[in-house]
């Protein structure tokens, strides 16, 4: 065998082993500085088959609109679970804004609220934004402030600006950890 194999090898084999610990957000490999930043956190749906959809089209909006981390459909070893049932207190995320936790949507403000709205909103969450009820319908974060009339999925440029913010080095590896929050109504 050839040292130029012989070396591609051993670097191959160092990439395969790189360990990620499950059930956490981890740094995807990047081969240029801005890719460097991004982090990958990997979620679940098993346990929300009935919104499997409008979850990924949340994510995919969350991804569409931010570049520091990227939401990721992973079933084993996620660190972000969707949950679905019936709640009186509604949808909700129990999350410490670093990428993981749990997030749950309730059937009834499914029927009553645009689901993917909902979806995308507690994952504002886990991504470590606060709710802001009293904000315009344009405003993601405002959850069911505005009314069931709106349907709006998208985050705003205040909202990309403040996730891209939080999470530019990394959020998971530069943060202290914070404790576990439910954050109850959407």
């Amino acid at each position: 065998m050839s040292r130029k194999f012989a070396l591609a090898g051993a670097v191959a084999l160092a990439l395969a082993v790189t360990p990620i610990a499950a059930g956490t957000a981890s740094a995807a490999p990047a081969s240029t500085q801005q890719e460097a930043a991004v982090t990958t956190v990997y979620y679940s749906t098993a346990s929300a088959p009935s919104f499997r959809s409008v979850i990924n089209a949340g994510a995919a909006n969350w991804n569409n609109s931010v570049t520091n981390v990227r939401l990721v459909e992973r079933n084993s070893g996620a660190s972000l679970r969707y949950t679905e049932g019936n709640d009186p207190r509604g949808s909700y995320a129990s999350t410490n804004g670093h990428g993981s936790g749990t997030i749950f949507i309730d059937y009834t403000q499914a029927r009553q609220y645009n689901p993917t709205r909902i979806a995308a909103h507690e994952t504002g969450h886990a991504l470590g934004l606060p709710d802001h009820y009293s904000g315009p319908c344009s405003e993601l974060m405002s959850g069911g402030g505005p009314g069931p009339s709106c349907t709006n999925a998208v985050p705003n440029a205040a909202e990309r600006s403040r996730v891209n913010s939080l999470w530019a080095n990394g959020l998971v590896a530069t943060n202290q950890q914070r404790a576990v929050e439910t954050i109850y109504g959407f």
